[in-house]
Formats: C-alpha cells, structure tokens, sequence
C-alpha cells in the first residue's frame, strides 16, 4: 500500500494538475492521498468535486510544510510514502519502480527521482550535506550558474555526477518529491517541526543516515516541478524561512566544542538575507516598472488610435466621393 501526502498553500491550480498526474501514474493502483491545506484562499475544496477519493484536512492556520506532513503520516499505513509538492506533475511509471526498487533494497530509506524544471532543465535535487560553501555554490547560486562544473558546486550538487539512469547513494535528496519507507520513519521518527519550511528534508535524510538508512538518488523516473508554485506568492517570508531554517539546520549539527562558529554563522546568514532581499526588492522594482511603461504606452497607443478613428468616420460625404 501506498500514501500520497502534498502540502497545498494557495498553489490549488498546481494541485488540480498534480492530481491528475498521480491519477494517471498510479493507473488504476490503490493509494492513499492525504491534501494537508495550510489555510489557503484560492477556494481548496473545488478538488472534491475532481477527486473524491483524496482525504482532505483543511487547517486553520498556515502550519509549516514539516507539520503539516506529520499531520498526514499519522493518518495514513501505507508502507511507503510519497511527498509531493503541489506544483509537481508526476510522469508514468514513478510510483511502480520506486516501490519495487525499494522492495529489492530493503537496506534503503528513501529515493529522490530526477527532477526537472517545467523547461526540461535539470533541477539538481541530489545534493551534499550543507557546509559554509554552500552559500557560494548551492542550487540557485551566482557562482554555479556561471560556473556550474567547478569543484565545489560538484561537491554540493551530487546529481550533476549521475550518469541519468543509475541508482546512486547521495546524502539528501529533495523534498519536492521523494519516497520514504514507512518503517524508516518509524525508526527514524517524523520531520523536525522547528523548520517550518525549507531544509526539513535535509535534516530527515541525515537522521535516516545516522540511523542506518540509505538515501539514493533514483534518475530512472522523472518529476517536473514548477519551482516555488507556493511560495513564490510571497516576496520575503520564503527566503527569510530559507535562511532561518539553514541556520537552524547548522546549529543542530554543530559539535558542541565548536559552538563559537554559531555567531559567525548567524552573521554570515544574515549578510546574504540581507543581499538576496536587496536584489529581490530591485528586480522587483524593475518588473513594476516594465509592468507600468507597457500599459501607459498601451493606453497612449489605444488613444491615438481612437483620436485616428473618428477623424476618419467624420470626413465629409462629398470629399469621400470625389
């Protein structure tokens, strides 16, 4: 048996689609799909009337993505547990050779499939345990983007060394999509719900380590995810719980006799918050700005053509017929 659990927060367009791809997936397989619903207001429960079949608990406040999913594994009994974002489209074949790979592998604890962006591009959720450098060549950095095969993104970025098709060991995979067995979980214990979003999947991956369990990167199957379906909605609050959740992330793993690092760390977070938030505000600022020159050269384009119009209805009859 199977449980399904997404964390939905204002995303439900994105989840109407990712529905309909588990549908298509499972083919007719048994499932139990648990919606956890942070108190969203894009009107959540029109999926009921598409899929009657999915458990779905509406809470009264925005609970944190780790919460939520607690909420949701203590509801279900499945074996193995799958944890989808809203804004994921699942393709064929997922669910079926993650279960039977897991099946042959009793030793592991949880697979990450190859996930993609909507563009096809690969999204880099098989990565290393986060250390000082990641700040400078994680997922999303200048530094990897610009030079994408230098040693140290390699380092963090684990999937850029998989060959596309082979089973590898990694130590954390995305939470975006990832299957867990229910029995790791039972030994490991559910998500840290001190993150409220963000950096709870690293955390779990390394406890499923510390506890015997293997995490692997399974690229056979593929996932598209729609980047920050949910949080996108929000200008600040999404990269304010990334940085805090790092740190948090940071101090819970730091050898006690080295204890004196945490205020570097903390200063060091704080600096590149303060930075991202900067060039957030300005692309920002940019795009209002693009958005305000386009519709007041829209409405002065829309004006001359109707000052155009009527000068040409209102030409005399007679200077028409000559």
């Amino acid at each position: 048996m199977l449980d399904i659990i997404i964390v939905n927060y204002n995303s439900t367009d994105h989840l109407i689609h990712c529905l309909r791809s588990v549908k298509k997936s499972l083919n007719g397989s048994d499932a139990g799909i648990f919606i956890q619903d942070n108190a969203s207001t894009d009107g959540v429960n029109r999926i009921l009337s598409e899929f009657p079949q999915v458990s779905l608990t509406v809470n009264p406040d925005n609970l944190g993505f780790a919460k939520a999913v607690n909420k949701a594994l203590e509801q279900g009994t499945g074996d193995y547990v799958v944890l989808l974002n809203p804004d994921t489209y699942i393709t064929n074949g997922f669910f079926e050779s993650g279960m039977v790979f897991m099946h042959k592998h009793p030793d592991v604890g949880v697979i990450g499939p190859k996930i993609l962006d909507n563009d096809g591009r690969l999204q880099n959720s098989a990565r290393g345990f986060p250390n000082p450098l990641t700040a400078f060549f994680g997922r999303s950095s200048f530094l990897s983007r610009m030079f994408p095969n230098n040693p140290f993104t390699r380092r963090n970025l684990l999937s850029l060394r998989s060959d596309g098709k082979t089973p590898m060991e990694v130590d954390w995979v995305s939470g975006a999509c990832m299957m867990v067995r229910r029995k790791a979980v039972e030994t490991v214990g559910l998500l840290d719900e001190r993150f409220f979003m963000y950096w709870e999947d690293a955390d779990w991956c390394r406890r499923m380590w510390q506890s015997g369990w293997k995490v692997i990167y399974f690229p056979v199957t593929s996932v598209y995810h729609y980047v920050g379906g949910s949080s996108e909605k929000k200008l600040f609050r999404p990269v304010i719980e990334f940085h805090k959740s790092g740190y948090r992330l940071f101090a819970k793993y730091l050898d006690s006799s080295l204890s004196f690092l945490k205020p570097l760390a903390f200063t060091g977070l704080a600096v590149r918050l303060g930075c991202v938030l900067l060039s957030k505000i300005a692309r920002y600022g940019v795009n209002l700005f693009k958005k305000h020159f386009s519709l007041k050269k829209f409405k002065t384009d829309s004006y001359e053509k109707e000052r155009a119009e009527p000068i040409k209805d209102s030409i005399p009859l007679e200077i028409k017929l000559l």
